[in-house]
């Protein structure tokens, strides 16, 4: 997983060994979420529409929430915010099945969306946050550098795998069983792991707990373009995301095979997750904003196949291609939010960009059901494309607002 065997084991020893599988199954919940509503609201009430504008609310319970979460445990602690969040939203997960299947309006529906959407516990960047503040202590600074890239890479293949694996899980349950059992699932998950992770010894070790609150840097750095093109970046994965699976799942629908589009999603999983652990190794002369913009422009062309695919063959073929894309981009915007990141507003950070995937996966399959059901399947599959131009653009932005400095924000990490 890392550069050095020696710093491999002293990150490994100073988390934990049970902490990297732990954090892998807690945040599985979290993107089942959205596919898993998406599922049980077509399933149950037959509208492409309705699913994506549930799925649509907890996206915005997400936004409206996450990032106050987030600020939440910088301030309190990672443990004080995530056990009351987690056990609320595990609660209200085990209610949706039911809710769903009853007659209550569709408004009550969306509202009920949004609630899951602001409790979900956000495990991928409070982890993060949790690693970077254990390369600070345990890392010496003379290979913090590998440490930092070499842990951004996994957790993004974390990430990468979670966000296939999560659809997958979702389609297979609802496959073989029924869809109500997929989000039954994530509330057990959320309830049994999410709150392990949230008392896991490394909560003690985020800023929060090292750093008083006039060490943080003032709320408004976290508006810096720099670090907002970077979130703008992760949004354009999020629209990706979202407008892929449901126009797959429309495409499919139209055959009678809706259901297997969680399936066939999970192809993308497996070029995104090996080329996102195998960024760890590219040259540091090949910057994180190159990386962006060539793995970037590799999603847009592979997104312009997948748009003209009109056979369930060349779909799986340009999936393929897209996983190559995607994992290495999602990598380079999360070292560079790491490297971004205002003092003490690390965990914030992180969940900002973990929020805009969310949104973004939620928005994107609300327009995208919509378009399914107003223009048809065949027109939906542009949609990937326009979310995949987002994220180069997103990255032509960044490059051009850090001029041509390529790696003096890891430079100003190793020296904190």
């Amino acid at each position: 997983m890392f550069h050095t065997r020696s710093s491999n084991s002293e990150l490994i020893r100073s988390a934990g060994f049970s902490y990297f599988p732990l954090a892998f199954i807690a945040r599985l919940p979290f993107a089942m979420m959205t596919v898993g509503v998406l599922t049980l609201v077509v399933a149950e009430r037959g509208s492409v529409t309705l699913g994506g504008l549930t799925s649509a609310a907890a996206g915005i319970g997400t936004a409206l929430a996450g990032p106050l979460l987030g600020a939440a445990a910088d301030r309190l602690g990672q443990r004080r915010v995530l056990v009351p969040v987690g056990l609320v939203n595990a609660t209200l997960l085990g209610t949706l099945p039911f809710v769903v299947a009853s007659a209550v309006p569709d408004l009550t529906l969306l509202a009920l969306s949004v609630l899951i959407g602001a409790s979900a516990p956000q495990i991928a960047p409070m982890s993060r946050t949790r690693l970077v503040a254990i390369i600070k202590r345990s890392i010496a600074p003379s290979r913090r550098e590998k440490v930092l890239g070499s842990t951004m890479a996994y957790e993004s293949a974390a990430d990468e795998t979670v966000f296939i694996v999560g659809p997958f899980l979702v389609g297979l349950l609802a496959t073989a069983i029924a869809p109500w059992v997929a989000i039954a699932g994530a509330s057990a998950l959320t309830f049994v792991f999410v709150t392990r992770f949230a008392l896991h010894p490394t909560g003690r070790l985020d800023p929060a707990t090292a750093e008083s609150a006039g060490d943080q840097a003032p709320a408004r750095e976290l508006a810096r373009f720099p670090l907002l093109t970077v979130v703008a970046g992760t949004l354009g994965i999020g629209f990706f995301f979202g407008a892929t699976l449901t126009s797959l799942t429309g495409f499919l629908a139209d055959g009678g095979d809706g259901d297997r589009a969680g399936l066939l999603y999970g192809i993308m999983g497996i070029g995104s997750a090996a080329l996102a652990l195998g960024s760890a190794a590219f040259p540091a002369r090949f910057s994180l904003r190159a990386r962006w913009l060539v793995f970037g422009s590799l999603m847009l062309a592979a997104a312009i196949a997948y748009a003209g695919a009109r056979s369930e063959l060349m779909l799986v073929i340009a999936l393929a291609v897209l996983g190559c894309g995607i994992g290495p981009t999602l990598v380079s915007q999360y070292s560079l939010a790491a490297t971004l990141s205002p003092a003490g507003r690390s965990a914030t950070t992180m969940t900002m960009l973990g929020s805009a995937v969310v949104v973004g996966q939620a928005v994107s399959s609300a327009v995208t059901g919509a378009v399914v059901d107003q223009l048809g399947a065949s027109t939906a599959l542009v949609l990937p494309a326009v979310a995949a131009a987002i994220v180069v653009a997103a990255g032509v932005a960044h490059a051009v607002s850090t001029g041509r400095v390529d790696s003096q924000p890891e430079r100003e990490l190793i020296a904190a």
